[in-house]
């Protein structure tokens, strides 16, 4: 028997709108009609969608969603519509629009936007609490997005300061052989950081404030002794943090500051006997008002489509590993 067979008409408002869904020389188009078993025809300013009823009708939800988008003076890109794609195909209950309205920082007359669920849970939890500590795989955004967040409080006079600290863990012993004061030998550490901050604010003014102390990048060593009020401060790749060292920077917490952690788990650089200060908070502070853990996943990764699978891939690796791994004793 025959699968049911539907077709669908959207009528699109505006000319400009058609011409920005369909994309240069239809390659949206195509895109979207290689993501679902439909035949998929534009006229003027119609769509024409014919095929398996519950592929036309998540077909026809994903138009809907990007005219919306479109409506709301939003710009359809390659990346951005593969992402939609994969939310309206997810069978969740999931609206691109929600998703991508989400402003995070508007600077340099740009907009940074979450892009995933889970990026919009993470942005939603830097809003409300106080510690939010986001950990995931690499190109989740968990460190861009939370520098966005930053900046923006920065400019909106939320906080006076912003703090951006890493662990040099990989340099070890080894910093007092490197040229150079002790912020030129954990600089290729920092790097990163910097990278980020000076596309959201442009080199001079990063700079400038730099010089100001209104911005401050420095190694997690630094951070000991100190307490941070009115500042926003990041620990990045804090899964190679001890348990000593976390706790050290969680009570450098001042009045009215607010903290990100982030950090990958599977991609621990300690020595094995050395437990990871994030992997041991998790236990720690879990139910604790004001603190909030986000987990993002394969599925937030918003590099390369490939990354995704590679992420996926070591995940059952390492899974395959663990579950072979002979008992200790």
């Amino acid at each position: 028997m025959c699968a049911d067979i539907a077709e669908v008409k959207i009528v699109v408002p505006g000319s400009q709108h058609m011409v920005s869904l369909l994309g240069q020389q239809d390659r949206f188009l195509r895109t979207v009609e290689g993501a679902f078993n439909c035949r998929i025809v534009a006229r003027g300013n119609e769509i024409d969608i014919k095929g398996n009823a519950g592929e036309a009708e998540t077909c026809t939800r994903l138009f809907e969603e990007l005219i919306n988008l479109l409506e709301d003076g939003l710009v359809i890109t390659p990346e951005n519509l593969e992402l939609a794609i994969d939310m309206v195909k997810s069978g969740k209950e999931i609206k691109p629009t929600e998703v991508f309205k989400e402003a995070v920082l508007t600077a340099r007359g740009k907009i940074i936007r979450p892009k995933t669920v889970g990026q919009k849970r993470y942005v939603e939890m830097m809003r409300i609490s106080t510690i939010v500590f986001s950990i995931g795989p690499a190109g989740t955004g968990k460190t861009y997005l939370a520098l966005a967040y930053a900046v923006q409080c920065l400019l909106d006079r939320k906080v006076d300061r912003l703090i951006l600290t890493r662990p040099a863990v990989e340099a070890g012993e080894k910093l007092g052989f490197l040229p150079g004061d002790l912020y030129q030998k954990v600089d290729p550490y920092l790097r990163p950081l910097y990278d980020a901050l000076y596309e959201m604010l442009g080199a001079e003014r990063f700079h400038r404030m730099m010089e100001q102390g209104i911005i401050e990048v420095a190694p997690l060593a630094f951070m000991r002794g100190r307490t941070l009020n009115d500042s926003f401060i990041i620990l990045d790749e804090a899964q190679n943090t001890s348990p000593e060292q976390m706790k050290m920077f969680l009570t450098r917490l001042g009045f009215g500051s607010r903290t990100v952690i982030t950090g990958d788990i599977t991609q621990v650089d300690l020595p094995k006997e050395m437990d990871s200060g994030l992997m041991v908070v998790q236990d720690i502070l879990s139910g604790i008002e004001g603190v909030e853990f986000v987990y993002l996943d394969a599925s937030d990764v918003v590099r390369h489509k490939i990354v995704q699978q590679i992420v996926e891939a070591y995940k059952d690796y390492e899974s395959s590993r663990r579950m072979t791994a002979p008992a200790d004793g």
